[in-house]
Order: structure tokens, then C-alpha cells, then sequence
């Protein structure tokens, strides 16, 4: 559903996912054009959500993934297609009873065991290089016209994240702009200015006794007290009065542009496959 806030329309967060008056809906494009993108989102540093279904059209939507059809419409691995792709190398983070590791295994060994691990255990591909993909992959990906025209034309980087719901990626920020595009299920993304993003991490090390850099993040925010006490902070913590946020839904072929120093966590929610794409560029 969407909501008329002045010359722009804003995507109102699913029920459940605020935190009080302090999280604001992320205005949305008045259209998909390159021109609104620059106006709106580009130029001025300011988070934007690209109006429903802009990215249906990458081919991994449809070939990567397959919907169920019953009431929960979740959405499922196409094995038959990412098999023949089996014997690549793909970077896999796996986290059980508060313990998390980095490993790198075949893509088949996450096929096999992405639907069948059980909650507490699991196995998300995270930030795995695009340009580390087979071509034919990779053509299912090619990169969106607001990556190519809206600044220099220079990717800095891009990944796929591809795991089972519920997925988290901890409250930080990056160096570069990011396009970030939901290809199937269902994530929540919560914003925070700079400042205001450097002020819920610096309460959040307060709080726990320690002294991370907010540049240079590494394991720490993937376990222990500075995951509890950064999840709790961002996403079920009732007094954020201080700290104004903004939040966004995406679903399937939707989209959103996360300025540079922009401080965000990531929810995947719902049943079945989460899966995304992003670009960080220049």
C-alpha cells in the first residue's frame, strides 16, 4: 500500500516492524526514470525506494527461484537451474546457538542443505561477488542503468545474498552508494543518518564495555553481546525517541537506494528463500 506524502509517495512498514513515532516510511520515487532517481535520491544523499516491481525484469527474479503455490506464496531455489552451476565457490556464513563462522563451499553444498537446515543452524550466502559468478550467471544480473548513468559509471563492488527466512544483517554503514534490490521473499531494511548511526553504535558499545571502530567491521556484529545489543537497539528497543530512523519493506523485483555513510540493518522475514542484489558504486 502506498501513501501520498507531498510530490513523492512513501511505502508504509508492515505492521509489527515499527518502533513507535521514531521510524519513518522511506519515500518513494514518483517514477522509475534515471532523471527521478538524480533528483530525488543520487544527488541529494537521500534514501529512496523505486516504485514496485522496477527490477522484475533482471532475469535471476524468475530463473533463480520458483513460487509455491498455496496461501504462503514463499518462494523456493530453482535447483534445476543453479545445479548446473554446482562446482563454483561460494563464500557461506553459518551461525548456530550464538556461535558464527565464514566458510567457502561448492554452491551444490549449499543447494542441498539452504531448505533443509533447521533453525538452529543457519547457512546464509552472503556477499558473494557477482563478478565471481559463471557468465551466465552473471547475465542474470547485469547491472541497472542507475548504477552505469547516475555517477561516474564506476561499480565498486556488487554481491548476491541468497539464504532461508528469517535472515539479519547487523546495523552498519558503507563506504560507497548502494543499490540494493530485493529478487525474491520478503526483507525489511531500517536507516539511520550518519550521525544519528553513529550515535546508536556508540550507546551500543557503551553498553556493552567495548571500543569497535565504526569503520572497520569484522566478526564481532555477527555474535556474542555486540549482535544482541545492536539488534535489540535497532529493531526491539520501544525508546528511540532520540534516534529518528526510517524503514522499508521490499519484496520481489523491489528496490532501494541507500545513500553513502547510511547506517541500516536487514531483516529477512516471512516463509521460504530471501534473496538480494547490490550494487555499491561511484
Amino acid at each position: 500500500m502506498l501513501r501520498t506524502i507531498g510530490p513523492l509517495t512513501a511505502v508504509v512498514p508492515r505492521r509489527g516492524y515499527g518502533s513507535g513515532n521514531s521510524l519513518k516510511p522511506v519515500r518513494s520515487l514518483p517514477d522509475a526514470s534515471l532523471q527521478s532517481f538524480c533528483d530525488v535520491a543520487f544527488v541529494p544523499e537521500t534514501p529512496a525506494v523505486f516504485p514496485r516491481g522496477t527490477f522484475d525484469t533482471l532475469p535471476a527474479v524468475n530463473r533463480w527461484f520458483t513460487q509455491s503455490n498455496d496461501e504462503r506464496n514463499a518462494s523456493t531455489l530453482n535447483r534445476a537451474y543453479l545445479a548446473r552451476f554446482g562446482s563454483i565457490t561460494v563464500p557461506l556464513e553459518i551461525s548456530s546457538n550464538e556461535q558464527f563462522t565464514r566458510v567457502e563451499q561448492p554452491l551444490s553444498f549449499f543447494l542441498h542443505v539452504a531448505m533443509d537446515t533447521p533453525p538452529t543452524n543457519k547457512i546464509y550466502l552472503a556477499q558473494a561477488p557477482i563478478n565471481d559468478l559463471p557468465r551466465a550467471l552473471r547475465d542474470d544480473l547485469s547491472a541497472p542503468e542507475y548504477v552505469l548513468k547516475a555517477g561516474k559509471g564506476d561499480i565498486y563492488d556488487s554481491s548476491i545474498w541468497l539464504g532461508q527466512a528469517p535472515t539479519y544483517t547487523p546495523l552498519h554503514r558503507d563506504p560507497n552508494p548502494n543499490l540494493f534490490v530485493q529478487l525474491a521473499g520478503t526483507k525489511v531494511v531500517r536507516l539511520f543518518k550518519p550521525n544519528v548511526g553513529r550515535g546508536i553504535f556508540a550507546k551500543v558499545q557503551e553498553s556493552i564495555g567495548a571500543n569497535a571502530s565504526a569503520t572497520l567491521r569484522g566478526e564481532e556484529m555477527m555474535q556474542g553481546a555486540e549482535k544482541q545489543a545492536l539488534e535489540h537497539e535497532v529493531w526491539r528497543s520501544s525508546d528511540m525517541s532520540s534516534a529518528v530512523g526510517f524503514e522499508a519493506e521490499l519484496s520481489r523485483g523491489d528496490g532501494l537506494f541507500i545513500p553513502k555513510g547510511w547506517w541500516h540493518s536487514v531483516k529477512g522475514i516471512g516463509d521460504g528463500m530471501t534473496g538480494s542484489v547490490n550494487w555499491w558504486f561511484r
